[in-house]
């Protein structure tokens, strides 16, 4: 691998997995809502909403940070009134309880409009319009949680990037694949990949405040509790699951705590690094270890999302548990074939798991994905895996991985429509 490409993957990997603060979709529309009040340049008196289905899907159930509520309507409020773009996906960091007060008094007074976005294919889209007097500001992301496409004040245009942006043209160019990831990760000089340990530091942090509190289901708490003596024992095992429920638990809840993402979203983060942290702390690795197994992780995933795409009917964690499930691989003493194996293994069992929403219960449907990671995992060190005769598996890993996100981008676009469905008529 030449040191051109190399640098281009790093880049890659510190666009991907950056902190956010809460649910990234309500975060992305609060962030949009923040740089259009900036551009209006006063508190606006009218705030419109124009969204993709999957971006209304995942923002419909889920907490937002600081305020002990949940929905858009209080994340749009608190990006006019207190949202710095700057912040990114912790666009809402300086939120207080008075600030929380006067939102909730712009939500009484009618001022928020929230619609579907008609005509478009795009899944990740989000326009907002700010109103005051005869001032209007516009701005528009698409394509990736805080990818600006279009930023208007009154009839002047200040940025139009409707066509693809440089940052999507240089990742079109960099063709992955899993023996590439696999070989980034392992060779890749450690003083280039050290920056991937913040991920150990942030997620983990999560977890041990829900473990604290009581968070959505409770769910990482609760696997702490009884039930981890009395049915799995106190293990590696069920401390990967009670660490990535917790971290999961606290975020959907709406902890005012960041989290750090990966491909836009916070629980493909959490379960592409806990799993991995846990297995390795708790069978004595060393930091270039756990280094080198939380990229090839991460990558994996972002390698995965590259042809899924940032919203899918896919559940997430199908995606991120692949990951970590290649991490605790190697952890394990597994070589590239049975790095492979391990994927096979996961695309066999999990593929079709729907995603309905961001929400509390988003913590059991982690959990089921990072137990299936380790399951994969053993299967693999045994060097036992699902083979190209029996379902969807091809012989080849990365055909395996493109049955997947065909499945996930095209396959289950009815059954996107159906969930959305089913969700706004309850």
């Amino acid at each position: 691998m030449d040191l051109q490409e190399r640098q281009q993957i790093i880049a890659l990997v510190k666009r991907e997995v950056v902190p956010a603060i809460g649910c990234t979709e309500p975060m992305a529309v609060a962030l949009c809502v923040a740089r259009a009040t900036e551009i209006l340049g006063c508190r606006p008196e009218r705030v419109t909403a124009l969204l993709s289905a999957n971006i209304l899907k995942n923002a419909m159930g889920v907490g937002i940070p600081g305020t002990g509520m949940i929905g858009l309507p209080i994340a749009i409020a608190l990006g006019a009134l207190i949202g710095k773009s700057a912040y990114q996906l912790e666009v809402l960091k300086d939120c207080t309880p008075q600030a929380v007060e006067e939102a909730k008094l712009f939500m009484d007074e009618r001022r928020i409009q929230i619609n579907l976005k008609e005509g478009i294919s795009e899944k990740l889209y989000i326009e907002v319009v700010c109103e005051a007097g005869e001032d209007k500001a516009v701005a528009i992301i698409a394509g990736g949680h805080t990818d600006f496409r279009y930023i208007a004040r009154n009839h002047e245009v200040l940025l139009d990037k409707q066509a693809a942006t440089a940052a999507e043209a240089e990742d079109d160019e960099l063709q992955l694949n899993l023996r590439k990831v696999y070989d980034f990760a392992l060779t890749a000089p450690l003083d280039e990949i050290r920056f991937i340990l913040e991920t150990a530091r942030l997620n983990k942090a999560a977890a041990e405040q829900s473990f604290r509190g009581d968070y959505g289901h409770g769910l990482g708490k609760m696997l702490r509790g009884n039930w981890e003596h009395r049915i799995m024992g106190d293990s590696v095992f069920s401390h990967i699951l009670s660490y990535t429920s917790g971290a999961c638990d606290a975020r959907m809840a709406g902890a005012m705590i960041p989290v750090m993402s990966n491909s836009g979203s916070g629980n493909q983060g959490i379960s592409a690094t806990l799993p991995v942290v846990v297995y390795a702390e708790e069978n004595g690795k060393t930091e270039e270890e756990l280094i080198r197994a939380l990229m090839l992780s991460h990558l994996t995933v972002i390698y995965i999302k590259q042809s899924l795409g940032r919203l899918s009917a896919l559940c997430g964690c199908v995606v991120a548990a692949t990951g970590s499930s290649c991490g605790i691989t190697w952890l394990m003493g597994g070589s590239y074939r049975q790095v492979a194996y391990a994927v096979q293994n996961m695309i066999a069992n999990l593929t079709g798991m729907i995603c309905d929403g961001a929400k509390p219960s988003c913590a059991l449907k982690v959990t089921t994905g990072v137990s299936t990671a380790v399951l994969s995992a053993i299967m693999a060190m045994e060097n036992r895996t699902v083979t190209s005769v029996e379902g969807i598996i091809d012989e080849d890993v990365d055909q395996s991985i493109r049955n997947l996100t065909r499945i996930g981008s095209h396959g289950m676009n009815e059954t996107d429509q159906v969930v959305l469905d089913i969700m706004t008529h309850k």
